[in-house]
């Protein structure tokens, strides 16, 4: 997926396990990474050895000011992120930095002002709103194809969370962070949502632990209201499967309402269209087999941040429009310890920090 946009100076902190997906979507996207940066330089060496990046580095500041990257990528967990993105801002580069964004909702506030102050852009990798399926949704919904659309529901059943050893292949951390679910996996679907429906309204939430080893919540169910009466539903857990010949192709199924009738999402990354009184029928599209993961929504990301520094495009996900995610994210956890309907008007989302 070579984008034919002129190839930036892309460097990369951070060589964990999603470190992989971005390194390839840069590839994909025409601007192949110049160096990688990491603590551990033998993961880095590693990751670099695996795509042919011709540089790796132990120390952050020594990359940025020996490489005079004009983008950095910023994929560690919160804990380590904040130093990272001061770094590249205090040098007048862009970011690009992962999911979840701070520690908490303080520092990522901070991090966006920052950011702001110095008129630097700051982006977070905020990747399932690129993938195919939910941007052929939105081209649909713009086109008009349901009328007025009025209700949308995701069940989340990827089967990766269950017995002692959930997630510790992949993604240790997983078991002990203390708010889980929704600020590691529904927050990808807050944002979907808003792409869709648009801005959230209010929110009602009732949080659930199924494996006993994970210490933070990992199921639960999410009513999210919209403008013009229309309605959302999130019902996740991590821990049953859903029909699908890789659970983690979509994560589950989907299903977009209508004036005009429903578009499903299978496991499968197909859509079908059930119009009011109709026969159910394949609605084909490009789906991104093949792509990596979740259709090559990294590398769609990607070049769309690479299309607005090169092109001057309208930018998603920057850093202050994706506070709004995390802004829903809180009154998600303030409606479940507090058992209301939480408005997000006059909600202030510090209460729950």
């Amino acid at each position: 997926m070579n984008m034919h946009i002129k190839n930036e100076r892309v460097v990369m902190i951070g060589a964990g396990y999603w470190a992989q997906f971005q390194v390839e979507g840069w590839r994909d996207a025409g601007s192949p990474l110049v160096a990688i940066a990491n603590r551990n330089p033998a993961h880095a060496e590693a990751l670099a050895q695996r795509y042919g990046v011709p540089k790796c580095y132990a120390d952050v500041a020594t990359m940025l000011d020996v490489e005079q990257p004009t983008l950095v990528d910023i994929v560690l967990p919160p804990v380590a992120q904040e130093s990272a993105v001061r770094a590249a801002i205090e040098r007048g580069l862009p970011v690009i930095c992962q999911k979840p964004f701070g520690i908490d909702l303080k520092q990522a506030e901070a991090l966006t002002a920052l950011a702001e102050d110095a008129g630097v852009p700051l982006v977070i990798h905020e990747n399932f709103r690129f993938a195919p399926w939910f941007r052929e949704l939105r081209r649909l919904i713009d086109d008009g194809f349901f009328g007025r659309v009025h209700g949308v529901s995701f069940r989340l059943r990827p089967g990766d969370g269950q017995g002692p050893d959930a997630y510790l292949d992949r993604q240790p951390y997983f078991q002990t962070m203390p708010e889980f679910l929704v600020r590691e996996t529904a927050v990808h679907f807050i944002d979907t949502f808003r792409f869709l429906m648009g801005e959230v309204l209010a929110v009602t939430a009732r949080l659930r632990r199924l494996n006993p080893v994970i210490l933070g919540e990992d199921a639960g169910l999410l009513i999210f209201e919209f403008s013009d009466e229309s309605v959302g539903l999130f019902d996740g857990n991590r821990l049953n499967e859903h029909p699908a010949k890789n659970l983690r192709r979509t994560m589950g199924e989907m299903w977009l309402e209508g004036e005009r009738g429903v578009m499903r999402l299978d496991g499968d990354a197909r859509l079908w269209w059930l119009p009011h009184q109709g026969v159910e029928v394949e609605h084909r599209y490009d789906d991104g087999a093949g792509r990596g993961a979740f259709g090559g929504a990294s590398t769609a990301l990607q070049a769309h941040v690479l299309s607005h520094l090169n092109q001057d495009t309208p930018l998603q996900n920057s850093a202050r429009s994706y506070l709004r995610n995390l802004y829903v994210q809180a009154a998600i956890y303030h409606s479940h310890a507090s058992g209301r309907r939480v408005p997000m008007a006059g909600f202030n989302p510090h209460q729950t920090q």
